[in-house]
């Protein structure tokens, strides 16, 4: 048998084995979303919903719902929740990979400690931040007044000025130990060696960070930034449980409005629309990641 037979052999049996996760592909990925995209060109409501053959309409649903404020609204109060959790989860969760590499006797129980948060089920969370938050007998209220800071209890969530601001405090929280963790590979694979010979010139801490440390993160940041950001904007279950998209749409983001128009409106076909725009700036902040990692993976190459 020459090497070429033995190569196809190699190759055929290596399909029996990818074969299990082709087919999990095809049903629970490929067939909902090419589901979802006939359903958006159909018109499929109540009405509609249980004849063989659903009109088609083509764009006309999402011609309508660009038209839509809440759409509109829906997209900037998702960017504006993804974008705000994400400042403050990158800048804590960097603060404290820093904090952790150094060496101190309690650090590694400190840093198990601190992955709570992100081990908790974001439904249990938004429940607990949801009491925390409330106007009477919220612990949040009860700090700030004791602290002089406020003197009226604020109605954290039923006030369209706070609301966004309490999801988005509660979503800082679950992500800082995700943000650490990344950093802190990213930083334990930079050499010490480079700081050392840094301290020999006479370079102090500031510049060994700004000289050393984020030009050698580069990568794990924009690993970080761009995984944290496709979680973050496809958002659903700490939006629904706290504030359900209320009040007055302040919070609603693209996954619960899709789901309000689906499940309350029952505008199955807008709703998925909906979960389509959502899918496609998911998808294209995909690529985005994907060709970071491409021009990195090439650059070591090279080097």
């Amino acid at each position: 048998m020459d090497v070429k037979a033995k190569l196809l052999k190699v190759n055929r049996s290596g399909f029996f084995y990818v074969f299990p996760a082709l087919l999990f592909m095809v049903f629970y990925i490929a067939y909902p979303i090419i589901s979802n995209i006939l359903l958006s060109l159909q018109e499929v409501t109540v009405v509609t919903l249980a004849r063989p053959n659903k009109p088609f309409v083509g764009f006309e649903n999402y011609s309508r719902l660009f038209q839509d404020p809440v759409l509109r609204l829906s997209i900037l109060n998702t960017l504006l929740f993804t974008v705000g959790s994400l400042v403050f989860q990158f800048i804590f969760g960097l603060l404290l990979a820093l904090l952790f590499n150094t060496d101190f006797s309690i650090a590694k129980p400190i840093r198990g400690m601190l992955l709570i948060p992100w081990m908790i089920p974001v439904t249990i969370t938004a429940l607990m931040f949801k009491f925390m938050f409330t106007s009477n007998v919220g612990i949040i209220n009860q700090i700030l007044i004791s602290m002089k800071i406020i003197s009226t209890p604020i109605d954290w969530l039923i006030s369209t000025n706070t609301a966004m601001a309490a999801l988005i405090m509660s979503n800082i929280w679950i992500g800082i130990p995700f943000n650490m963790i990344l950093l802190s590979v990213g930083l334990t694979a930079i050499p010490k060696e480079l700081y050392e010979s840094s301290s020999i010139d006479g370079a102090g801490r500031i510049q060994s960070f700004f000289l050393i440390t984020l030009p050698l993160l580069r990568s794990t940041i924009e690993s970080v930034l761009m995984l944290g950001f496709i979680y973050t904007f496809k958002v659903f279950d700490l939006v629904f449980v706290m504030t359900g998209g209320g009040p007055v749409n302040s919070t609603q983001v693209l996954s619960t409005y899709s789901y309000k128009l689906s499940f309350s409106l029952f505008r199955y076909s807008d709703g998925a629309a909906t979960a389509n725009v959502l899918f496609l700036i998911l998808f294209f902040a995909s690529l985005i990641y994907l060709k970071f990692m491409n021009t990195d993976t090439a650059g070591l190459r090279h080097e």
